[in-house]
């Protein structure tokens, strides 16, 4: 029996709750996977640990300041060669040496290096769903040119690409991802103006970073991976559909014209579909002991979600519809509106009102050009900006 090679990694967004699942993965399976290169915003310090532990020749760091202490820091191995800026993510996304790139950059910073990686014909491990959203006529058709493949890290993504492997697109009638309701699934509604930054932090499920929390509060979240799903499946935006599901075991649900239904069910934990990702085509022990209590009892249940409980959902699937630029409106808004409620700054309520205002204001073209798309990102972000200064 042959020994699978290894697959060296470069792994953007390392000190963010996806870069330390993906941690425990290759640390689990060092004989497979080789970490050649990490990058974070600021968090040096962590950068050194991990390049220590895994003896990471490459370290990124985007805030300048950061890249400078980072360099007078004994800490990282002897040796280590540092890239700074975006440039440098770009740099580290197109490594010679480097096999698949894991990009679980937060927010829209990591399309460039996305496409640097892709024009790099590399494997891309897509854990950044806003890369998609905002871009991915142009992220598509640059996968599609250069041979490079890419591999879904979200859990829904990922289970809906394991769901839909060896079957035909034209025998897909439709694609249900599920979502958990987040921290205010079962609060009544009249609460939810009482909602504080640390209430919307204490997901039900999962262990995440701040953003992608409150977005799953929102289903902001969903709406996201519904119009990411629909570039990477190839689906029309009706084929592309949500149901809430408390427990978050069932990830997907592909359902084929013939009316048969496939789901994909693992615990909640992202370390699962990293290694698929990681490892794919092969399969490996799971890098977690936990497994699914199927000796016990325990039940499975879904729901409709109720638009009027996650208005951002509505929005989604309304500027998924819209197309052309209408997604990267909705996604630039909803980080602003979410930035400025951790900040204290404007109600949990108000971003939906922050997105469908910006919405209002900007008319959705058909981008015919990156540059048409990056313009379009900043002008909602300065227009979902202005409008935060006059919520109460």
């Amino acid at each position: 029996m042959s020994v699978p090679q290894k697959k060296r990694i470069v792994l953007l967004g390392a000190t963010g709750s996806i870069g330390e699942s993906t941690l425990r993965v290759i640390a689990a399976h060092r004989d497979r996977l080789e970490l050649v290169g990490i990058a974070a915003q600021r968090n040096h310090g962590r950068l050194a640990e991990i390049a220590r532990q895994f003896g990471v020749p490459h370290v990124g760091l985007y805030d300048p300041t950061a890249l400078a202490a980072a360099r007078a820091n004994a800490a990282f191995p002897l040796g280590t060669q540092f890239h700074g800026g975006i440039e440098g993510l770009c740099a580290l996304a197109a490594l010679p040496e480097s096999d698949t790139v894991l990009i679980a950059v937060v927010g829209t910073a990591g399309l460039r290096p996305a496409l640097a990686a892709i024009a790099a014909k590399k494997t891309i491990a897509l854990a950044s769903k806003e890369i998609l959203v905002m871009a991915g006529k142009f992220v598509m058709a640059a996968a599609r040119a250069s041979g490079s493949r890419l591999l879904p890290v979200d859990s829904e993504h990922n289970a809906a690409f394991q769901c839909l492997e060896g079957h035909r697109s034209a025998d897909v009638r439709r694609l249900v991802l599920t979502a958990s309701g987040g921290a205010f699934r079962d609060w009544p509604l009249e609460k939810l103006s009482q909602v504080t930054p640390a209430d919307a932090l204490k997901h039900p499920n999962w262990a995440m970073g701040p953003k992608i929390t409150v977005d799953s509060a929102t289903l902001a979240n969903k709406g996201l991976e519904l119009i990411e799903a629909q570039w990477l499946f190839g689906l029309r935006a009706d084929q592309c559909q949500a149901v809430l599901h408390a427990q978050s075991i069932v990830h997907c649900l592909v359902e084929f014209t013939d009316g048969a239904m496939l789901a994909q069910l693992c615990p909640p934990s992202m370390t699962f579909p990293i290694q698929h990702a990681l490892l794919y085509p092969d399969r490996a022990p799971a890098s977690t002991d936990t497994a699914l209590p199927l000796e016990k009892i325990f039940s499975l249940d879904f729901r409709p979600a109720d638009e009027a409980r996650y208005p951002c959902l509505r929005l989604a699937r309304e500027a998924m519809a819209a197309g052309g630029t209408a997604p990267a409106i909705f996604n630039a808004a909803n980080e602003i509106a979410v930035s400025a409620f951790l900040a204290g700054q404007t109600p949990f309520l108000a971003i939906p009102r922050i997105i469908e205002h910006t919405l209002s204001r900007l008319k959705p073209v058909e981008p015919n050009s990156l540059d048409v798309v990056l313009t379009t990102d900043l002008e909602a972000r300065a227009t979902a900006t202005q409008f935060t200064k006059q919520i109460k």
